[in-house]
Parts: structure tokens; C-alpha cells; sequence
């Protein structure tokens, strides 16, 4: 039976179970909390951003930290992600037509802005996932790889991407799927993805990427996002993906998350609860992260109820 992570009630009804599981890691990459089922195979969607950047730089390429915060993203398409994204392509010769990524709108926020001069065609610069895609491109350019195929599983940097992936992982992460921006997605499970995020924070192969991710955590995601607010807060890092899974760590440790619901909301509460377990909320952070621990449940634009997390973390 699968465990409960948070229910969520409206006008004083639980109208949803949200199953899922977390486990949390230690520098060794052992688990030392967990809950649910922590070896059932999904794909690591934009949580994988972190290694796919790791993996780009090992070409050689070198970008300024704001911009490999940016390749490391699920951006929100706010002026300065959009900025950002247009010089990576720009410092390499190269420009948004070389992107495969599809046409996309920027986060609602931003939307809002951008209807108002009325820019409203989707565009491949605003998807979320455009900084990656431009990181993509400039280490092929570095390496003299072949651009228009960069987004192939045999491509030499998905390989390379592949390779990077197992082994923070620590297991086998094929065969590959297709994400939602057309990349090669990797097979995770929640102790793998834990154990990958440790890494993120005990390895100094990977240090670059992690201190872009901690020093500048709403270009890795957005305003009012929840893996932005955590590395906010918290002076960690944390990056969610698409299907309710999010990645964190923090003090050494490496946490993870998964709602099967595919609610990205859950996952970042089976990340809360991860953070409370280790002890890092006091009440500062807590009021900081309430909008992610409990978020509200609206109606009509107006709160009238909450997600509740489940205390369901048990020590190993």
C-alpha cells in the first residue's frame, strides 16, 4: 500500500490523498530517513538539470555564474532569464532558431507582463527549459559537435549526460524517455535522486554547479516558486521537476521527493519534511517556507483550506 505524503482539505472536507515517498541521504549516500517507496522507478525530469549543466562544462565551456544558474533552471521567463538565455546563445555565435526546445509561454507572472506590450506569440526563448537547451548548444559549439542533433540520445553530450547520471545515482538510468522540452530523460528512483543530490553537496567535482544554485536560487526557478523559496531559505539548493518530483540538499545531506499524483506541490512538502527531519526549520524558516510546507487550497482566488503533510519519515 502506497504511503500517504499530504491530503489536502477545502472548506473543511479532505478531498485528496496524495501518495508519494521521501528519503534522505547522508554524505555517504546511505539513507537515514525514509518513507514510501524509495526504489520505484520514475524519470528524473528537470531535477536532472544540475548533472546535465556538470555535464556541459566537462566540455570545456565556461559561462559567468549568473548564466550557468540559468542552464541549471526550470526558469519562470522572467526579462532576466530571457536575457540571460539570448547571451549564452549570442557569446557562441549562435541564436534562438538553433534552439529545440519547443514554443512555450513564460510562467503566468511573467506572462502578464509581457501580454501587456503585447508580445503574446510563444516563443522557443521563453520556454522553462530554454537555459539548459542554450548550455547545450555552446558546449557542442566548444567541443565542434554537431548542433542541429544535439537533442539525440547518442548524441555525444547526452551520452556524456548519461554517463554523469549513473553515477550520481549510483545505478543503471536507462533505457531513456523524451521530456516534456525533447531531451533524453534518465530513470531515478527517490534514493538515487537523494543520493545524486548528496553528491551535488559532498563532491567537489560538482561544487561550481552547486554554489550558482545556492548563491542565485530565483534564477534557478522563480518568484514565489517552491524550489527557489527552499534554496532561499534554507542556503541550499533545491530543483523540482516536471511530475511531482523535486531534489534538495542541505547540510550535507542529500534529500528527495516523489508524489505519485504528480503533484508538484507534494513534492515539495515530501522535501519539508525531509528539511523538519533533519532539523534545519526553525521558526524564521518555517514562516518563510509556509507557502511550501502548507500550501493554500483557493476558491474563488481566496484561501478555503490547505495541504496538511503526513509526519510519515521514520529514521533507518
Amino acid at each position: 500500500m502506497d504511503t500517504i505524503l499530504a491530503v489536502a482539505e477545502r472548506s473543511g472536507l479532505v478531498e485528496e490523498y496524495h501518495a508519494g515517498a521521501v528519503a534522505v541521504v547522508d554524505a555517504s549516500g546511505d539513507v537515514v530517513a525514509a518513507a514510501g517507496d524509495v526504489d520505484r522507478s520514475f524519470f528524473s525530469r528537470s531535477a536532472a538539470k544540475p548533472f546535465q549543466a556538470y555535464a556541459a562544462l566537462g566540455t570545456g565551456l565556461e559561462l559567468p555564474a549568473i548564466h550557468l544558474a540559468v542552464a541549471c533552471a526550470s526558469h519562470s521567463g522572467d526579462p532576466v532569464h530571457v536575457a540571460i538565455v539570448e547571451d549564452i546563445l549570442a557569446r557562441f555565435g549562435l541564436d534562438e532558431s538553433d534552439l529545440r526546445c519547443p514554443p512555450d509561454r513564460p510562467f503566468e507572472r511573467s506572462d502578464r507582463r509581457l501580454a501587456e506590450t503585447g508580445d503574446v506569440s510563444p516563443a522557443r526563448r521563453y520556454h522553462n527549459c530554454s537555459g539548459k537547451h542554450a548550455a547545450m548548444l555552446a558546449a557542442c559549439a566548444v567541443a565542434g559537435w554537431d548542433i542541429s542533433s544535439y537533442p539525440d540520445a547518442d548524441h555525444p553530450l547526452q551520452q556524456e549526460v548519461a554517463r554523469v547520471m549513473a553515477d550520481v545515482v549510483g545505478d543503471d538510468v536507462g533505457p531513456p524517455g523524451v521530456d516534456g522540452c525533447g531531451l533524453p530523460v534518465w530513470r531515478v528512483t527517490v534514493r538515487g535522486l537523494a543520493r545524486a543530490f548528496s553528491r551535488l553537496e559532498n563532491d567537489p567535482r560538482f561544487w561550481t554547479v552547486r554554489d550558482v544554485m545556492s548563491r542565485y536560487p530565483m534564477l534557478v526557478s522563480g518568484e514565489g516558486r517552491a524550489d527557489g523559496l527552499i534554496g532561499r531559505w534554507t542556503g541550499g539548493i533545491a530543483k523540482a521537476g516536471a511530475a511531482g518530483c523535486m531534489g534538495a540538499s542541505v547540510g550535507g545531506f542529500g534529500i528527495a521527493a516523489k508524489a505519485w499524483s504528480g503533484s508538484g506541490a507534494v513534492a515539495g512538502m515530501g522535501v519539508g519534511l525531509g528539511l523538519g527531519w533533519l532539523g534545519v526549520l526553525s521558526p524564521a524558516i518555517t514562516r518563510g517556507l509556509a507557502g511550501v510546507t502548507a500550501p493554500p487550497v483557493l476558491g474563488g482566488g481566496e484561501p478555503v483550506g490547505r495541504f496538511h503533510a503526513q509526519p510519515v519519515l521514520e529514521s533507518m
